[in-house]
């Protein structure tokens, strides 16, 4: 359900300035898309936030 990942990342777009709210939005995110979106949004994640929020991102996908 591609609508669901793109609202996720708008989500997590706005939030991006809270370490927190990002990881708590983040977490959330991933129980609405499907196991197959997560690659996608991982990826897109680290190419967009992987400077700020690097250590979120390995947390929330175990990396």
């Amino acid at each position: 359900m591609k609508q669901m990942l793109d609202f996720v990342k708008h989500v997590l777009t706005q939030v991006s300035f809270d370490k927190d709210l990002f990881r708590k939005e983040l977490k959330k995110g991933l129980r609405w898309i499907s196991p197959s979106e997560r690659a996608i949004l991982m990826t897109w994640c680290v190419a967009q936030f992987g400077q700020t929020h690097q250590d979120v991102i390995k947390e929330v996908f175990r990396l």
